[in-house]
């Protein structure tokens, strides 16, 4: 599973626009806004998401599930659960 927040920071690391990433993946640039408009899981059709988590692994990102290590060497973020504000 991809989320929205993963794919915006994926293509800040990469550098490219909504357009970009669109064209990389086959995709209309509605369906990467679509996608990216969420908070959680990326919704919907299998062979879209397909798309785009193969196009964002070409272009050289690593997409890291919760929980995951991340086995690949390079440099990159994850994002941390937030501390409970006291």
């Amino acid at each position: 599973m991809i989320t929205g927040p993963q794919m915006r920071a994926a293509r800040a690391l990469l550098g490219i626009d909504q357009k970009t990433l669109a064209k990389l993946a086959g995709l209309s640039v509605p369906t990467i806004q679509r996608m990216e408009a969420g908070s959680g899981n990326v919704r919907g059709i299998v062979d879209s998401l397909t798309k785009v988590v193969e196009a964002l692994e070409l272009a050289g990102i690593e997409l890291i599930g919760e929980g995951s290590v991340s086995t690949a060497r390079g440099r990159g973020v994850r994002l941390k659960v937030p501390s409970p504000k006291p």
